[in-house]
């Protein structure tokens, strides 16, 4: 079975420098998995690879979608390993680096319901039950989905609603999604990036403070200017939420900037929370190492523990 490196780390953890290091050192490509980079015009926000670097080496799901088009992690996965499959058919090892944990998953291991939660939706589900109490939605799910809602109990509403968004996004009854996997492709080696924690919010609050420095505001004002909404999913994202809320006089540049570092720290936690649970993980001292050494480090294990 063919392997792939893939890169992994909380938000400002180094991946970026370290994927494009390794895909210049094994002339390679770079398979992004972060489900925001993926969209144009967020650029600052989502620190994504600059020119010269993209120029270098080429990336995949980088500016491919406009922000209001819809992407999921399922959608990721079914494209990521056609493009894992013609990468090595020209002869490459496929780099995967992001930090989008539901996006990594869904490519090595598959999703049991491929199907992302859809904000809006989901809020719109919630304020009925609150309005008119479980039985109701639970009627409501007997009536596109009866196999499922013979399954769950009024009480269990959680449940529920889960089925009835699935429905409303696919078309499709929830249990259509859980049927058992197929075998992985490919053998996925995952590398993480662990720093001290206090390193790695310094470093956070720096990118902050270089993002706003860069133009940050300049670049939410465009994507609006541009006649996209600013309830958009992909702009429900740290940074440019916190810029949309100062746009619209809700809070002040200086809070902003504070949200968006006190937030941006919440993320890396929460990253680092969800690759925790995966045991597979070769986690790296990024504290001790510089960058190239730790790509020298990833390469000297890949290839022992390659096919």
């Amino acid at each position: 079975m063919k392997s792939v490196i893939v890169i992994i780390g909380p938000t400002c953890s180094g991946k970026t420098d370290i994927s494009i290091q390794l895909a210049k050192k094994i002339n390679s490509e770079i398979i992004s998995a972060d489900s925001r980079q993926v969209y144009k015009y967020l650029t600052i926000g989502t620190a994504k690879p600059n020119a010269i670097q993209l120029n270098q080496i080429k990336h995949h799901f980088i500016d491919e979608l406009y922000p209001d088009e819809y992407f999921n992690a399922d959608l990721f996965s079914k494209r990521a390993n056609e493009i894992i499959l013609h990468l090595f058919q020209k002869g490459k090892i496929p780099i995967v680096v992001g930090g989008s944990g539901l996006y990594i998953k869904a490519l090595i291991d598959g999703l049991d319901i491929p199907v992302d939660s859809d904000p809006l939706l989901r809020k719109t589900l919630m304020e009925k039950r609150k309005q008119f109490g479980n039985e109701f939605i639970h009627n409501e799910l007997k009536k596109v989905d009866p196999v499922s809602s013979e399954k769950l109990l009024p009480q269990n509403w959680k449940r529920i609603i889960r089925a009835l968004e699935v429905f409303y996004l696919t078309n499709q009854p929830i249990w259509r999604f859980e049927s058992k996997m197929s075998a992985p492709r490919f053998n996925f080696i995952q590398y993480g990036l662990l720093w001290d924690r206090k390193i790695l919010y310094e470093r956070i609050n720096s990118r902050v403070d270089k993002m706003f420095e860069e133009g940050l505001i300049d670049e939410v004002k465009n994507i609006l200017s541009l006649g996209y909404d600013s309830n958009l999913n992909s702009l429900n994202t740290v940074g440019y939420k916190e810029v949309i809320d100062f746009l619209n006089g809700k809070i002040s540049s200086e809070k902003a900037i504070y949200l968006t570092k006190r937030n941006t720290r919440r993320f890396a936690k929460k990253q680092m929370t969800w690759f925790n649970k995966d045991k597979r993980i070769i986690w790296l001292d990024a504290n001790s190492y510089s960058l190239s050494e730790l790509a020298e480090q990833i390469l000297k294990d890949f290839y022992e523990r390659k096919d």
